[in-house]
């Protein structure tokens, strides 16, 4: 067995409240005890926080997986990832690595999300299985289970630009979905794809529409029925204009474990993502306090790798976005710990307690009153391995996934552009 660890001298955020705790301890991957005396025992790993906050593991909501993805996250106090599409060879490979690895983040996995033929995200993962009628749910949903997926993804394309499934198939994945226990996701890219995904019973909404205010009815419809939203506000910002990764990159408690690689890409221009006569970015941190004052449960996720984000870095910054919505730290904390935890059933984690995992980050300072705080970070635990911030920078992993980052880019970009160049708006659902 090994050495147990105990932190000491700390303040303590258990995922939903700052407690009186001032010591934790854990052995063998588990959180065994929570004490405001030290918890300490003989042959104990010591560790002094010096008045620092222990956090729970952070938890992106919103991710898409590419090689190294899951290395880069640990690296920001990201212990758990859930991808939001990606094909069963990725996923297969991430999930391998995070069952024999300790120095990467866990991962969850939608793997292919429902859409239909020539539809979003067709431009960065064709070919991929499809459908086109409600009759076909229950068997998209069976293969999605025995390829692996841990929720079902589904891509509402009301806006225009992409062919979309119809609302009865939407409803039909929904129905088939539920019945085999698991968790629905849904794409939306504007108001009517809100209502749409709404209708038919989703779960959990991904991101958050600015082509129109979100109107205080369908609010609370949304928080009647316990539907979540995770907004990543980090990609939309870069989408419409506003410069979300070169805040990344120029804050130095992120830029030493970030790297130079990652630096030059978040400040540099995502062109041919920004269309002409775009929304007001603020449209969407309105529409995010809207659902927070109607007490929609948020989950903080950062749609990684779009352009001007990245793995685990780009959390920090959500969770800065999330408060600039107007919730509170705690609340923006609670969306990166025990919310996304509590909706996709992960009850081994997000939290700070005795019997949980031992996924755990210490930061100096209290993100409690400043969330910033939460980039001053001075250890992490993945069930109770400490992390090396230091292992990714410069690594064969890091050079992998920067090459595959930019392929990526270089092929949505052209995709858009040419589908922008084509695209009629008379012929749009």
């Amino acid at each position: 067995m090994a050495a147990a660890t105990t932190i000491v001298n700390a303040k303590v955020f258990d995922g939903t409240m700052s407690r009186d705790w001032t010591s934790v301890r854990f052995a063998d991957g588990l959180i065994t005890e929570c004490s405001a005396v030290s918890a300490a025992q003989e042959g104990d790993e010591v560790i002094d926080a010096a008045g620092g906050t222990v956090l729970p593991g952070l938890i992106d909501a919103h991710v898409h997986l590419v090689p190294g993805a899951l290395a880069q996250s640990l690296t920001f106090g990201v212990t758990t990832v859930l991808d939001m599409f990606s094909k069963p060879d990725l996923v297969a490979l991430a999930k391998e690595q995070a069952g024999s690895r300790p120095d990467v983040a866990d991962v969850r996995s939608s793997g292919v999300g429902a859409t239909a033929p020539g539809g979003h995200p067709s431009i960065m993962y064709a070919p991929f299985p499809t459908l086109t009628t409600a009759d076909q749910a229950e068997q998209f949903v069976a293969e999605r289970i025995e390829a692996g997926s841990d929720y079902l993804k589904i891509i509402s394309g009301i806006g225009g630009l992409w062919p979309s499934l119809d609302s009865e198939t939407i409803k039909a994945l929904v129905t088939a979905a539920h019945a085999r226990g698991l968790v629905v996701v849904a794409h939306v890219s504007s108001v009517a794809g809100v209502e749409e995904v709404v209708s038919a019973g989703v779960d959990v909404v991904a991101h958050v529409p600015v082509d129109a205010e979100l109107d205080k009815a369908m609010v609370g419809r949304m928080a009647e029925a316990g539907i979540a939203v995770g907004p990543t506000l980090a990609t939309i910002e870069n989408t419409l204009g506003e410069p979300g990764g070169a805040a990344v990159a120029g804050d130095p408690r992120l830029a030493e474990p970030l790297g130079d690689g990652w630096a030059r890409r978040l400040t540099s221009s995502a062109s041919g993502w920004r269309g002409r006569e775009m929304p007001p970015y603020s449209r969407a941190e309105e529409n995010v306090r809207r659902l927070a004052d109607a007490g929609v449960t948020l989950l903080a996720g950062t749609d990684a790798p779009n352009p001007g984000t990245v793995f685990g870095a780009s959390l920090h910054r959500e969770l800065e976005l999330l408060v600039r919505c107007g919730i509170s730290p705690a609340q923006a904390l609670a969306a990166a710990t025990t919310e996304p935890a509590r909706v996709f059933g992960l009850a081994d984690r997000g939290r700070v307690a005795a019997g949980q995992r031992a996924d755990l980050v210490l930061v100096s300072g209290n993100p409690l009153t400043d969330i910033t705080a939460t980039r001053a970070i001075e250890r992490i635990w993945r069930a109770g391995t400490a992390c090396d911030r230091r292992a990714v920078v410069a690594s064969a992993a890091e050079a992998e996934q920067l090459d595959a980052f930019d392929a990526q880019v270089a092929k949505a970009v052209a995709a858009v552009r040419e589908r922008r160049s084509n695209f009629h708006p008379r012929k749009a659902r």
